[in-house]
Order: C-alpha cells, then structure tokens, then sequence
C-alpha cells in the first residue's frame, strides 16, 4: 500500500498547465527596456545640443573703431605738480587745519606756527618807528624856527644893525638842524623797514597752499616742531602735508628701446586703469624723455590724459596702447554704423567672413563685411547691428539653424 501510493505521487500529470510566471517576466522586461530607451533617447538628445558663449556686439567708438594698437606698454600715474608743504621757518605747530582728501584752494591757510616771539618782535619795530617819528617831527619844528631866525638876522644884518656874529650863529643853527632832520629821517626809514621784516616774520608762521589741489597726506600734529631742513634725529618734522594738483595727473611709461620708434609726439593712445580694466580713457603722447635707462634699456614717455576723473589717482598701475596715428587725408572720416565683436567669433576671409548670430535658442549663420582688427576684437562693417550676439569661438561642427545652449554670456 505504501508503495504503490507514493508511486502514484511520482507520476507526472500530462495534462497539467505550466505556470504562467514566465509571461509576468516578459512584460516586466518590455516595460523596463522602453524607459531605457526613452531616458537614452532623452540624454542623447541633450548631448547633442552644442553647448556656446555668446557676446553682445558694441558699437565702435571713434576711438576704438579708428586706430589699431601699434605697441603696449605699462606704467603709472602721475603728478606733475605736487609738493610736501612746510614752514620758512623753525617753529612749533599750533594748529593744523588739513586732512588727507580735503581739497585746498591757492593760498588756504593750512597750518600755524607759535608767533608769540614774532609778535613781540614786531610790536617792538613797531613802538621804534613811532620814536623815531616822534624825534623827527620836534626836529622839523626846531628846524622851521631856525630857517625864520636866520632870515630875521640877514634882514637885521643887512641894515647894520646885529653883528655879522650872530648872522653865521643863526646860519650854523640852521645847518645843524637841517643834518638832524635828514639822519632822522633815515631813522624812520630803516624802522619801517624793520616793521615790515617783522611783519614777514610774523606772516611765515602761517603755512599756506602753494596751489590748489587735494591733500593726500598729512604728516604733523599740533605740539610737533617743524623746520624747512632736516634737522636730524627725528623729532623734527620737516613738512606739514603733500598736496597733489589733480588737474596735472599723466601717465609715464617706460618703452622698451628696441619699440621707441613706434612712438611719437601727440600720437594718439588708449589708457586702461589696473583698478577699471573696463574704461578705456583716450589721451595722447606729451613727449619723449630725451635719454634712456641703461640698466632697463627703456626710454621714458609722458602721456597727457584727455578725460578728467576722481577715480584717477597718483601711483595707479596703467597699460596704455599706442594707436596709429591718423594719417591727414582722414581729418574727416566718413561714419559708417560699424560695430566691434571678438576675433575669434569671426570665420574671416580677408574682407569678409562669417559668424553665428544667436536668436532664440538657435543660431543665424551670417556673412558680413569687415574692418580692421582693434586689439583682440574685430571690426564689423555690414551684416550686424549693435546689441545682436554672437557666438564666442563657434565649434566646426555648429551649423545655420542648429539649436544650441548659452552657457555664459560675457556681456
């Protein structure tokens, strides 16, 4: 019985169904295999969508749009008037009335010194003069008495009636006064003299601007000493401030001498700040400093600034670059509505070229006519306006009406 029931459990049921967990399997994969091919799809298509830097294409101004940049140099600010103010004299500061960024007028007072000595001196000159003054006039007074004694005595004399003894005593009293009054007057001359050395004196304690500029250093406190000299050891100052006159700021650059000759007087230049990199300040060569630095082999050149501006300091770092100059038959250029775009956005052809206008979220292959090359940008003559972008180093492989994605804009 045993046997033969687990026999029956071995047989196999050929009419029996399979199971249907493989059918379950199939439609899983199916299912899998379409997002798969959907999220491929998606990131291919992503990949292929090139990926650029656009530019804003600007206006060229005349000074940038006229001349190409012959050399570069670099340099730094300057003043052309600017000194350490000081007294005339040795004295001990009272007050100080500057601060550094305070703009001065010509002649502002902007120190004092301790006059005491000084008023002395000229109250003293002054009482001395009034002596003297004094002095000369009772000798006028005795004078004008002897010239009517003498001339009562040659009218006494001449009817004979006084002693021709008492005529010379009337004329030597006469002649006597007369000597007084013209060493008096000398008197009063040299006192009034002295007055006015007084008044000087007591003037120089005053510290004056020798010129209208702005204060960039304020070097003595009240209570200090102050001389002209150095009076050594260090507890002497030997300046009140520094005043900078702003209106005389240029640039000096030192130009390697092998490029000298590509520089000449009034050519035109391009100054860009170290602290503005983005402002382009016009200006033009004052002259070439006669003589060379041996150790730098460079020449010295003086550039006037044609723009005015407070951010414009001494001591900034500068780089300038000397423009062709225009030639005489140019006086007059004719406008032409051209505009300025990176080098390297331009395919150029000699005169003419192409490049990738960006709309949208495609590009415009387009063809334009160009201009000359201005530093590392390119002249556009036709073929695009201001304010349209381009794309930056477009790839070889970009093509009209390819849709692409900005990266960064660069402006």
């Amino acid at each position: 019985m045993q046997t033969s029931e687990l026999l029956k459990e071995l047989r196999i049921d050929r009419n029996g169904r399979p199971p249907r967990t493989g059918g379950r399997r199939l439609v899983v994969a199916v299912v899998v295999l379409l997002v798969l091919a959907v999220a491929g799809w998606v990131a291919w298509g992503r990949y292929r969508v090139p990926v650029v830097r656009t530019v804003a294409a600007r206006a060229a101004t005349p000074a940038g749009g006229a001349s190409a940049s012959v050399l570069d140099a670099s340099g730094y600010v300057t003043a052309r008037r600017a000194a350490t103010v000081s007294a005339k004299i040795t004295g001990k500061v009272t007050e100080v009335l500057i601060e550094e960024g305070q703009r001065v007028a010509e002649g502002a007072v902007i120190a004092r010194l301790d006059d005491t000595e000084a008023r002395a001196q000229l109250g003293l000159t002054r009482a001395q003069l009034a002596a003297a003054r004094s002095q000369e006039g009772e000798i006028r007074a005795l004078l004008d008495q002897a010239e009517r004694d003498h001339t009562r005595q040659e009218e006494l004399f001449k009817r004979q009636l006084v002693a021709a003894q008492s005529l010379d005593a009337a004329l030597a009293q006469r002649n006597t006064l007369r000597a007084k009054l013209g060493a008096h007057e000398e008197q009063v001359r040299v006192a009034t003299e002295s007055v006015r050395v007084a008044e000087v004196a007591l003037d120089n304690t005053v510290v004056r601007a020798p010129f209208g500029g702005v204060v960039t250093n304020k070097a003595a406190q009240p209570g200090e000493m102050i001389s002209p000299i150095s009076a050594g050891g260090g507890f002497t100052r030997t300046g009140i401030g520094t005043i900078v006159d702003m209106d005389s700021l240029e640039i000096q650059v030192d130009v390697n001498e092998s490029f000298i000759g590509r520089v000449a007087a009034e050519q035109p230049v391009e100054a860009t700040l170290n602290a503005y990199p983005d402002w382009k300040i016009p200006g033009s060569v004052i002259a070439i400093i006669p003589t060379a630095d041996r150790s730098k082999a460079t020449v010295k050149v003086r550039i006037a600034l044609k723009s005015k501006d407070p951010r414009i300091v001494p001591d900034m770092g500068v780089r300038v670059a000397f423009l062709e100059a225009q030639p005489a038959a140019a006086a007059k250029p004719v406008a032409r509505p051209a505009v300025l775009v990176p080098a390297d956005a331009v395919r150029a052809e000699g005169t003419n070229g192409t490049l990738f206008v960006h709309t949208g979220d495609r590009v415009e292959r387009r063809s334009v006519t160009l201009g000359q090359t201005v530093g590392t940008e390119r002249e556009v003559l036709t073929g695009l306006k201001a304010g349209e972008r381009v794309v930056i180093a477009p790839p070889p492989s970009l093509k009209d009406g390819d849709t692409v994605r900005v990266a960064e804009a660069a402006r």
